[in-house]
């Protein structure tokens, strides 16, 4: 049985994952035709799954309610295509634990407590506490590898976000500090949420449900 999507529900769920971007990112993010990228947008758009705006300079696509709605009942009817709800929902189990760890090192490099104020800002000065946090991140990311490999042997759009994050993260250690949580670039933070996002669209799951 094929475990890869089909063109159709990938762009949409790319616009599900980046929850806003241009045509070319959205055609990358699956490694995607983009000229075909584009005629699915146009057709997701006609059925109100889709919308395209602009503002502050950035436009890119979103996903509607209804277009939410359809992104959900594809991934649904795929993963009980390939039998691999018990092994995704196992996968997610382990990842919520190192989803709290990801989220206090990412506080931990925004912010540094010092004398009178537990939330002074990280101006990377101390590099003994930021060597603490990128220790935090490489912990995490020698964790996730087992997580994805098993993900991708369920389906194939699952695979790569260890090897996005591992990058990201040697970005942060050879000085580069915006690579563990700006959101324009391929941040550990950035590449973290896009799992988080994935894993909750595939089992229907949403953010403020208990987890």
């Amino acid at each position: 049985m094929t475990r890869d999507s089909p063109a159709g529900l990938l762009v949409l769920h790319a616009v599900r994952v980046t929850g806003f971007a241009d045509t070319p990112v959205i055609a990358r993010r699956y490694g995607l035709d983009l000229v075909e990228t584009k005629e699915l947008l146009r057709d997701a758009e006609a059925r109100g799954w889709v919308e395209h705006t602009a503002f502050a300079g950035t436009a890119g696509w979103s996903l509607t309610e209804a277009g939410r709605a359809e992104n959900e009942r594809l991934l649904a009817a795929e993963l009980a295509r390939v039998g691999g709800a018990d092994e995704v929902r196992d996968v997610f189990r382990r990842f919520l634990p190192l989803n709290a760890l990801l989220l206090s090192a990412c506080t931990d490099w925004q912010l540094r407590p010092a004398d009178g104020d537990r939330l002074a800002v990280n101006d990377h000065s101390d590099p003994e506490w930021d060597a603490g946090v990128l220790h935090e991140l490489a912990g995490i990311s020698r964790a996730l590898t087992p997580l994805t490999d098993r993900l991708g042997n369920v389906l194939t759009r699952l695979r790569g976000y260890d090897v996005r994050f591992a990058a990201a993260l040697a970005r942060a250690r050879a000085g580069d500090n915006d690579w563990v949580d700006r959101t324009d670039v391929d941040s550990c933070h950035r590449v973290w949420f896009e799992l988080h996002e994935d894993l909750l669209a595939t089992l229907g799951l949403h953010r403020s449900a208990p987890q």
